[in-house]
């Protein structure tokens, strides 16, 4: 086969119309969406609510294994205690605000934070949640005497999501659990 100038061998090809939606197939695209985000919405907002519980709840958590640790390696005493400006205890037991953790040298009933007691953690609380707890702050000990125990519940305050628990046993131990575990004796409010 001889090719002659200007042929290339190669084989036209077949042009396309280039085509877009309808006016109706974009409208129904945008329902179908609109429907998804709709019933999606709720449910976000539900695990935004738990998501906070659960980080207030780990850190919390972090605290109490901090106040284990100091405790027992520099044989002192640790106090975590709600406070609204990271200096002192509240003596109203309002968790909702913040708390305060600090090495307790005087020993004060209950218990507030002197001048000269070094501050071991301070915390804001997410102002969407509330936190209550059965005791007005728990204490860690050196291993000749047992802590405080007791429960934290952390909660969306407009009762979203699933709260979390942290339940502190005798030894200081925390262990975190789902807020419906421990309901019927410290209910979110």
């Amino acid at each position: 086969m001889t090719r002659g100038i200007g042929q290339t061998g190669a084989m036209p090809r077949p042009t396309v119309a280039a085509r877009g939606f309808s006016a109706i197939e974009l409208a129904i695209t945008i329902a179908v969406a609109g429907t998804l985000i709709a019933v999606a919405l709720p449910g976000l907002g539900a695990w935004q609510a738990s998501l906070r519980a659960r980080t207030e709840i780990n850190a919390l958590h972090h605290a109490l294994h901090l106040a284990r640790r100091e405790s027992i390696t520099r044989n002192v005493h640790v106090v975590l205690c709600p406070s609204s400006d990271s200096q002192q205890c509240r003596a109203d037991g309002d968790w909702s605000t913040g708390w305060l953790l600090y090495v307790e040298s005087q020993r004060t009933a209950p218990p507030q934070r002197q001048a000269n007691e070094q501050r071991l953690l301070a915390r804001r609380v997410d102002p969407t949640l509330t936190i209550v707890a059965n005791r007005h702050h728990f204490a860690v000990r050196t291993r000749r005497f047992r802590a405080t125990n007791g429960t934290l519940v952390a909660c969306d305050r407009h009762g979203r999501g699933q709260g979390r628990a942290l339940i502190v046993s005798y030894t200081g131990r925390p262990r975190a659990r789902p807020a419906s575990d421990v309901a019927a004796r410290l209910p979110c409010r």
